[in-house]
């Protein structure tokens, strides 16, 4: 949005009730413009399969390309977190005249996907494609370093129509952008990588301005949350040039009272502390967090209520939970499995909506 780009699908289907409602909710544009942002359930237009991939996704929803009829399309996944000036990135697509362009941020060692080495005009030399396990051939101007996909991409529609119409007939696809589609075009010399460092973004600072996490997994989604609540972010919310707009419900201010400790937290309206302790956390809106309450590394999504004396540490705890009074969570990982609670590889609590401990 802040970029310019004010037509927005945004492809959905697994209990997508609460995104769809919080779009139509929260995002109104100027239909007088033309602008929207609108959610696109999976409406099996291709055969009678939901979606089975990112890129049979998009090509069940070709109707949305045939509509509008753009020169180019931009492909960005939803479970990321970062600033990008897409324009950017897309003038360099244009400069470039690949038929794709695949947004890199660079990396060391081998553990992130690898996308690949540049030449020096900054195009794509050894065709490596993400999630090749091997020891990264590193860049021209940075040989310990090489570029992991980030999972943004900028096609030129001709060529995206025509991949995502091959890979539907492919036997044995699965069908994703990243796994499938990217690799494929790459192997046919059509691909171009741009590098994430080479995108300004207004008000950004050198702590923040290469931030980029794939919050797909339990343990990177909680460690996004505790990169915001530092005295100087990892990830910067208060860049007023930049924004990251929501939807925001009207409630009271944060409330701490009865000689409540907060350090290192973000308190969203509505909640309270109440002589409790609460120490590198995110709390959600309408939070209520009891006297003698230990709170440390969680983040609570809203309406959860933790009881008097409860010990909460490396949570995630998720809408409407009550912990009741004493409750000790996070502490003893094998008391927590038997409760029923899923705990993480790396020692993330995590509890459901609604759930009853």
């Amino acid at each position: 949005m802040n970029a310019g780009y004010l037509n927005i699908a945004v492809l959905t289907q697994y209990k997508s009730h609460s995104l769809d409602r919080h779009i139509s909710l929260a995002w109104r544009m100027s239909s007088l413009l033309g602008n929207y942002v609108t959610p696109v359930p999976a409406q099996q237009r291709r055969g009678k399969q939901w979606y089975m991939g990112s890129a049979d996704a998009i090509y069940q929803s070709m109707n949305l390309i045939n509509d509008e009829k753009p020169d180019h399309i931009v492909v960005f996944g939803a479970d990321h977190v970062y600033r990008m000036d897409a324009s950017q990135m897309v003038q360099a697509h244009i400069d470039s005249r690949a038929a794709v362009t695949v947004a890199g941020i660079r990396c060391r060692g081998t553990a992130p996907p690898i996308w690949g080495r540049q030449d020096r005009r900054g195009r794509q030399a050894d065709h490596r494609i993400p999630g090749e396990a091997c020891r990264p051939p590193g860049l021209v101007d940075s040989p310990e370093e090489a570029f992991a996909s980030m999972g943004n991409y900028v096609f030129d529609t001709a060529a995206l129509v025509e991949a995502l119409t091959r890979d539907a007939d492919l036997a044995g696809s699965r069908h994703d952008m990243g796994g499938d589609i990217i690799p494929a075009m790459v192997e046919r010399g059509q691909a171009c990588v741009y590098d994430f460092r080479d995108n300004n973004v207004a008000g950004a600072t050198e702590r923040d301005r290469d931030y980029w996490r794939d919050v797909g997994t339990v343990e990177s989604y909680h460690d996004a949350h505790l990169d915001l609540v530092s005295a100087i972010p990892q990830f910067n919310l208060y860049n007023t040039d930049w924004p990251i707009y929501t939807y925001d419900t009207q409630s009271p201010g944060a409330k701490f009272v009865h000689g409540a400790n907060v350090r290192d937290s973000i308190v969203c309206s509505g909640s309270i502390v109440s002589g409790a302790s609460t120490e590198s956390s995110v709390l959600g809106r309408n939070t209520f967090v009891s006297d003698g309450a230990t709170l440390q590394r969680s983040v609570l999504m809203d309406n959860v209520r933790i009881g008097n004396g409860a010990i909460v540490r490396n949570a995630i705890i998720d809408k409407n939970v009550v912990v009741p009074p004493n409750t000790v969570i996070g502490v003893d990982h094998e008391e927590d499995r038997r409760r029923g609670l899923f705990v993480s590889d790396g020692g993330i609590v995590v509890i459901g909506k609604g759930q009853v401990i």
